[in-house]
């Protein structure tokens, strides 16, 4: 069964994982961390979407629709030259 977050688009199914640890190196929030026999979704709701582990897992254990959350947020703020991200209530990715 998949672990789906309530906060934004991450799907993750552990049965498909092979314990390989790229998500856990790529991801800049620790979404995932390691653990003896599959990635462990530590903190789902910290996924700022920006598709870093789904590029990265070569069994297509996750899945998150990247360009729809903060990430994207963050982006089109600084090319827009803004301070604020409005990446939705109390976030931390704008410190």
């Amino acid at each position: 069964m998949a672990t789906v977050s309530q906060i934004n688009t991450l799907r993750y199914g552990p049965a498909l994982c092979v314990n390989c640890g790229r998500c856990s190196e790529v991801c800049p929030h620790g979404v995932f961390e390691p653990s003896e026999t599959a990635a462990v979704l530590a903190r789902p709701d910290a996924c700022m979407e920006c598709g870093a582990c789904q590029l990265n897992c070569p069994t297509g254990a996750i899945e998150v629709e990247s360009g729809v959350g903060c990430a994207y947020a963050l982006m089109r703020a600084a090319l827009a030259g803004r301070k604020d991200c409005g990446c939705g209530p109390g976030s931390d990715c704008c410190s």
